[in-house]
């Protein structure tokens, strides 16, 4: 029976190929649990769902594994305060809101960079990318 929890393990080894990964059984088991939809997920949530999944690992094997998705642009890193760092299973272009009271992160519309005067950057230069966070917080 599939768990609804996660990717089915062939899609997840032709994910990781896709991306030039090798597909060793833990970077599986966390391509598993993190792809089985969009989500945003610190390490340390991620290594608790995958203890929720009964499997077992170290948080080092955790980290080394999503900074290597990372690195071959599967997974986006958001940045949202000094050592808050989430990782995005969903590595399209998008911008975020953090609720700095609930630690929550969203996905929101890229409406946001639209509203930017390019104009203003430096002679020379043009623009790589837009990455957005606004920082909320509660009433």
């Amino acid at each position: 029976m599939q768990n609804a929890n996660l990717l089915d393990a062939p899609a997840a080894e032709k994910l990781l190929r896709s991306h030039g990964i090798y597909p060793t059984p833990q970077r599986l088991s966390i391509a598993r649990v993190l792809f089985a939809r969009h989500q945003h997920v610190t390490a340390e949530q991620l290594h608790d769902k995958l203890k929720n999944n009964d499997i077992t690992m170290s948080i080092a094997t955790v980290y080394n594994a999503v900074n290597l998705f990372v690195e071959k642009d599967l997974l986006k890193e958001i940045f949202v305060d000094n050592g808050k760092t989430y990782f995005d299973s969903n590595n399209t272009h998008h911008h975020h809101c953090y609720n700095v009271d609930s630690g929550e992160l969203i996905d929101v519309t890229d409406q946001l960079a639209s509203h930017i005067d390019f104009s203003l950057l430096p002679e020379g230069t043009r623009v790589e990318s837009v990455d957005i966070v606004v920082r909320v917080t509660n009433q």
